[in-house]
């Protein structure tokens, strides 16, 4: 079951959460026919990966992304023999770390513009098989890049933003650093200092979206895919488009 997804190379890299007999991991499809599909990596210090969520790339080729245990709780994954992290993928040597925990259910990802945080948004506030809980987060956390050894670390964790409804899935920037996420009542915007701007209303609230050009967007939940029109200047930090 595919997930999360991304732009890579000649092709698309998306994260597929498995099922009991196929694992979950990041599978890179090319875009020509006839449209084969090849297995990255699906698993760390060999246990598997719980259901891999969403996916970014990294300037240097490194590939991060969020694993949670929905597929678990779902009914679709065996039990899970990892912690809810984030997780770096270095195609260069065949390597993963492990960059983050405390997560409830680690969610979206992605990085400013000038990559020196990168977001991560905890869906905790509802769990897979459909139970929701206030007290547990509904958060978007920020986390500053800091190189030791000539290694990434995730460091200085801090709440970003809570979502004004729902839960804050999908997530991106734009070129001015102002932050989006997919949330219960349509996609929530907020200025690089945590402060809301403003929400674009979706009827049935908004899982993914992604940037076009001029000012497009493009906007996803459960039963619809709609177009949205910013102005012309806004563009998504993914693709600078």
């Amino acid at each position: 079951m595919a997930n999360g997804g991304v732009n890579y190379k000649d092709g698309i890299l998306f994260c597929a959460q498995g099922h009991q007999t196929s694992p979950s991991g990041l599978y890179f499809m090319s875009r020509e026919e006839p449209y084969e599909s090849t297995l990255l990596v699906s698993e760390f210090n060999g246990r598997p990966f719980n259901s891999t969520n969403d996916v970014v790339v990294h300037s240097d080729g490194s590939i991060w992304f969020t694993d949670p245990i929905y597929g678990y709780e779902q009914g679709y994954r065996p039990r899970p023999q990892l912690p809810n992290q984030v997780y770096r993928y270095d195609p260069e040597n065949d390597s993963v770390r492990a960059m983050a925990d405390g997560f409830g259910r680690p969610n979206g990802i992605c990085f400013s513009p000038d990559e020196k945080i990168v977001y991560v948004t905890d869906t905790d506030w509802i769990h897979g098989d459909g139970r929701t809980d206030p007290m547990r987060p509904s958060n978007i956390y920020a986390f500053d890049i800091m190189w030791y050894s000539g290694q990434p670390f995730m460091a200085n964790r801090r709440l970003f933003a809570m979502a004004t409804n729902g839960i804050p899935d999908g997530i991106k920037c734009d070129m001015d650093g102002n932050v989006y996420s997919g949330c219960g009542d349509g996609i929530n915007v907020w200025c690089p200092g945590g402060v809301l701007l403003g929400v674009i209303k979706v009827d049935g609230g908004a899982a993914n979206f992604c940037f076009g050009k001029k000012g497009s967007m493009f906007i996803l939940n459960e039963h619809k895919l709609w177009k949205a029109q910013l102005a012309d200047t806004v563009k998504g930090a993914l693709l600078q488009i």
